[in-house]
């Protein structure tokens, strides 16, 4: 299984090249970065993945993928995977509350995908690759633990609250050690 992320940022900051890297560090040889116009930006996110300055929507025929939307009515299973080439997620650094930028800025562009959510709450890009890839190797949803709401200690007396949804793995969040670090210093 493919897992591409349309990046649909307008530049690539720091912290989404902290989640882009993260991906790929997840999903390995089988990460696909969509989307990626400016060459400065392609030149430092192909070190980290496979690149295409392309839309998904001009590489993948909408029928020959499953999307990732936060809005989508149903939830995705190891079935929905079956025959798909490829999921997709979106490469957008969340709002808090979500405001539908995948639907608006994806979904519409995929009429004939298979459109599913991987639970209520809006997960991180990292977070996202990694629900979709134990998906794909058969867990269900339920098999996939996760923690909604992040609180960070950053610093004595200071944290950072993330209001995202974050994977469980062996009982820990997953998130980026090098998120945190950006993060307490910035």
């Amino acid at each position: 299984m493919l897992f591409v992320i349309e990046n649909l940022e307008p530049k690539l900051s720091e912290w989404l090249f902290i989640e882009y890297s993260h991906s790929a560090k997840i999903a390995g040889k089988d990460l696909l970065i969509t989307n990626v116009r400016k060459t400065a930006e392609l030149r430092r996110l192909s070190k980290v993945s496979k690149i295409e300055r392309k839309r998904a929507q001009e590489v993948f025929a909408s029928d020959e993928i499953v999307l990732l939307d936060p809005l989508a009515k149903k939830t995705l299973t190891p079935p929905d995977l079956e025959g798909k080439e490829a999921i997709l997620i979106g490469g957008i650094l969340g709002n808090d509350p979500p405001i539908g930028r995948t639907k608006e800025l994806l979904t519409r562009n995929f009429p004939k995908a298979t459109v599913r959510n991987i639970g209520k709450a809006q997960f991180s890009i990292d977070g996202a690759v990694f629900v979709a890839k134990q998906i794909s190797s058969g867990k269900s949803l339920v098999e996939v633990p996760t923690l909604v709401g992040l609180e960070l200690q950053i610093a004595r007396g200071y944290s950072i609250s993330l209001p995202y949804a974050f994977p469980l793995v062996r009982g820990k969040p997953l998130i980026s050690g090098k998120l945190v670090k950006y993060l307490a210093t910035h």
